[in-house]
């Protein structure tokens, strides 16, 4: 399957809305996504497929040094092919070069998340009661620090949160 990462565009809207619908139970609307569009602090990444078909996309907010991952979806006919991880780690590039740390939040029973999360350096840092609904959930809370001081300098550099590759 071939693939690249982009940033949102508004032609994405309506099927990462669609995406959204199908895979949370409080999805963002169309014309939040549209506002995003305009937030220099957010970023979209989108896994489009050859056709332009949205496979995934993953959702990145910054205040100053801090980076909060607000969504991270696959299509369910997508799931199991390393859409999710090649989202996620761009997100992880783009906090080592630039943030003080990335953090998130993740249903507890979601164990492929939380299994992908750790994957990529993230570890538990609190929960919060009840913070799901439809079903009523905890999340947990993840997050991973960047130690831009003992970290070699290769991995502090990127080439920002699009890289551009296709395939898997």
């Amino acid at each position: 399957m071939n693939y690249h990462l982009t940033t949102m565009t508004a032609e994405h809207i309506p099927q990462i809305a669609a995406l959204e619908r199908a895979c949370f139970s409080r999805p963002w609307s169309e014309d939040m996504l549209r506002e995003e569009l305009w937030n220099d602090a957010a970023v979209i990444l989108v896994a489009e497929g050859e056709d332009g078909t949205v496979l995934g996309y993953a959702g990145l907010q910054t205040v100053m040094d801090e980076g909060y991952i607000n969504n991270v979806a696959v299509d369910s006919r997508f799931r199991r092919q390393g859409v999710a991880d090649e989202l996620v780690a761009a997100l992880v590039r783009f906090g080592r070069a630039k943030l003080a740390f990335l953090t998130l939040e993740v249903r507890a029973s979601n164990a492929p998340a939380i299994a992908l999360y750790e994957k990529h350096g993230f570890r538990e840092a609190g929960r919060r009661k009840n913070y799901y609904d439809d079903p009523r959930e905890d999340a947990i809370i993840m997050t991973l620090e960047f130690d831009h001081e003992t970290e070699p300098a290769e991995q502090r550099t990127a080439d920002g949160p699009v890289p551009h590759r296709d395939g898997v």
